[in-house]
């Protein structure tokens, strides 16, 4: 990948708190894989299965958490090379595109407020009173609805639709075909059908959050469907009405969060949880893939299976599932002897 930007090996360590072994003069324009990168770019190597690629590569430098003897080439030493890779990558990664100010071929109603250095593509359509951020960017299809506000430097991509009245802070990227402020799923049965509870609240994106394609959150039924500062969200998650997730949480694809759960801070939710209307989860817990969580978690516990258990369990209990075949014929054949002697 080729870049712009241009760094001595040497200022790259003082970024990334890392430790120059080498010639900290070299230059440094782009950032790739083992396999791929040519003369000039930096490299990530942390694991010792790729000792051969790091052997082979044609990077100019590599990142390691300590130096690889033999390797010819210069290295940044650091103490979290995921850490460093992230953050260097971000220097070197391509910033969105921008439309160069606001498209004749946008809606945009006479009452919104438009803050400065506002990027807005073709097709946008920003609503009555509603209020879009300093150098936020608007890509097409955008639909913001009335009274609905937008911070600034927000990134919302293609078709990402933020209904009347919800709140997305500064700094939010939300990948395209999201839906912020959906109706919550409230209906009570009835002799007429099912009859639909009104969802009167909204939502809001604290700074600092993104959400992958295509998730939803709903509004609240009353009240604020709450996302917290620096929330980190998946593609193909759902999250429910009055819901609300702490700061710096973590949920991974094909989630459901049912309504009026309280996730607390720093939790991560491993892909295909299933979690249960009105319980909470503790600060820092960690919740496995795939888990189904009927009840509250605990602060700092870990869960696995459905329903959900502490992980040691519940690789016994896996272990015992594949050997229930072989249980089963033994007690049919201790029923069946046991039988016999009674006939006897």
């Amino acid at each position: 990948m080729g870049h712009d930007l241009e760094l001595t090996l040497e200022k790259i360590a003082g970024l990334i708190n890392g430790t120059v072994a080498g010639n900290g003069g070299c230059i440094i324009s782009g950032m790739n894989s083992l396999d791929n990168a040519k003369e000039g770019d930096i490299a990530f190597y942390n694991d010792s299965r790729y000792r051969e690629q790091a052997f082979a590569t044609k990077a100019s430098a590599l990142i390691v958490a300590e130096k690889l003897e033999g390797y010819a080439g210069d290295q940044i030493l650091v103490a979290n090379p995921k850490l460093a890779y992230a953050r260097l990558a971000a220097m070197f990664a391509p910033k969105a595109p921008r439309y160069e100010g606001i498209s004749k071929d946008a809606c945009i109603d006479e009452t919104a407020v438009v803050g400065s250095g506002v990027s807005i593509y073709p097709f946008a359509f920003v609503g009555k009173n509603a209020v879009i951020g300093d150098n936020a960017i608007l890509f097409p299809g955008v639909f913001i609805g009335n009274n609905a506000k937008v911070g600034s430097n927000s990134v919302l991509h293609p078709n990402v639709a933020v209904y009347e009245n919800c709140i997305i802070g500064a700094n939010v990227i939300i990948h395209a075909g999201c839906v912020i402020g959906s109706d919550g799923f409230g209906y009570v049965q009835s002799d007429e059908g099912n009859v639909k509870v009104p969802q009167l609240g909204n939502v809001m994106i604290d700074d600092d959050v993104e959400i992958g394609a295509n998730s939803t959150i709903d509004r609240a039924a009353n009240g604020t469907t709450h996302i917290k500062r620096g929330v980190k969200i998946d593609n193909l998650v759902q999250v429910a009405h009055n819901v609300v997730i702490g700061e710096h949480s973590i949920v991974v694809a094909l989630s459901g969060i049912s309504g009026s759960v309280n996730v607390g801070k720093n939790v991560i939710i491993g892909g295909q949880v299933g979690i249960k209307d009105h319980i909470s989860i503790g600060d820092r817990a960690i919740v496995g893939s795939a888990a189904g969580v009927h009840k509250s978690i605990a602060e700092g516990e870990a869960v696995l299976g459905n329903p959900e258990m502490p992980p040691r369990l519940w690789m016994e209990t896996r272990a015992f599932i594949r050997k229930l075949p072989e249980l089963n014929k033994k007690v049919r054949e201790l029923e069946k002897r046991l039988k016999e002697v009674e006939e006897k």
